[in-house]
C-alpha cells in the first residue's frame, strides 16, 4: 500500500484531479467522482509502469497562496 499526493480543483463544471508524483490527471463531475477516477488512473499507471523508479519517500507538500499585484 502506498499513498500519493493528489490535488483536486474545480474548473468550470468539472473537478480536475492531479497526481504530481506520477504526472497523472483525471476528472469528474463531482469531488467524489474525481477522487474515484484519479485513484483508478493511478492504479492503471502502476499496473503499466510499476513503482520501481519512484522515490520510496515522498516529501510532505507545502501549499500556500501568494498575492500578486496586477494592472
Amino acid at each position: 500500500m502506498r499513498q500519493f499526493l493528489v490535488s483536486i480543483t474545480k474548473e468550470d463544471d468539472f473537478f480536475i484531479a492531479r497526481c504530481p508524483e506520477l504526472n497523472v490527471t483525471s476528472q469528474g463531475e463531482s469531488l467524489e467522482e474525481a477522487e474515484k477516477n484519479i485513484k483508478e488512473a493511478i492504479e492503471l499507471y502502476i499496473e503499466s509502469f510499476g513503482v520501481e523508479d519512484l522515490p520510496q519517500k515522498v516529501s510532505k507538500p507545502y501549499i500556500t497562496f501568494v498575492e500578486v499585484a496586477h494592472a
